[in-house]
């Protein structure tokens, strides 16, 4: 399994420094001990109270990617201290990203107190998506109504072959722009009856994005 090390201290005094060199030989053997792959070393010098750091926009640009499996840290509270860490313990949670930790010698556990608080946050999370669609819905309801026709938006129907699902990309691409996954993007345009999945709005979103770069797909699938 793929790893990635993150080293942290609070201050750029020697002793410190010395701290950043034990952390990263410490989490190189538990690496090794578990046969993990080492994708990246992360080290900074940060408040572990600020959640403006490099390392963690590094850390989440990874996650992000699905470029790791497990993050290594000597212990907890390398993550961060107070809301900060909460916060970054829910977006690895919610990844499905694993930490180990070199004072466990294995997988961090969760208190009861964290996992009560990320399971609030994570239902909170949950029911702001559902209102934001729920707006978008309502919106496209209205623009409905008003005379919209997000079918006028289809292109590459003179292409032929087996039928080419209607969705209108024009919408796609705002949803998008929202920060919305395809996964949502398909629940809403389901809401106004078009016949849309997750991967289809996928392909329909990459094919769009490749034309407007000037690198049409080779073989657009339908």
């Amino acid at each position: 399994m793929r790893c990635i090390i993150y080293c942290r201290v609070s201050t750029e005094k020697e002793a410190q420094a010395l701290s950043l060199q034990r952390q990263e030989e410490e989490l190189l053997r538990l690496a090794q001990e578990e046969q993990l792959e080492v994708v990246e070393i992360i080290r900074e010098k940060e408040s572990g109270y600020s959640m403006d750091r490099e390392g963690i926009f590094q850390l989440m640009k990874h996650a992000t990617e699905k470029a790791f499996d497990i993050l290594l840290v000597t212990d907890d509270t390398r993550l961060g201290r107070g809301n900060a860490k909460i916060a970054l313990l829910h977006e690895l949670v919610k990844r499905d990203i694993k930490i180990y930790t070199f004072t466990n010698h294995g997988e961090y556990q969760l208190s009861e107190a964290e996992s009560m608080v990320l399971e609030i946050v994570g239902v909170v999370e949950e029911y702001q998506r559902k209102l934001h669609n729920l707006k978008i819905k309502r919106g496209m309801q209205e623009a409905v109504k008003r005379g919209y026709k997000p079918q006028n938006n289809l292109k590459n129907t003179h292409l032929g072959g087996r039928d080419r699902k209607q969705l209108p990309i024009e919408e796609i691409v705002r949803l998008r722009s929202l920060n919305m996954t395809f996964a949502d993007i398909a629940a809403a345009l389901r809401g106004f009856g078009y016949d849309a999945s997750k991967a289809t709005v996928h392909r329909r979103y990459k094919e769009y994005t490749e034309s407007e770069s000037g690198k049409s797909p080779e073989n657009p699938v339908r």
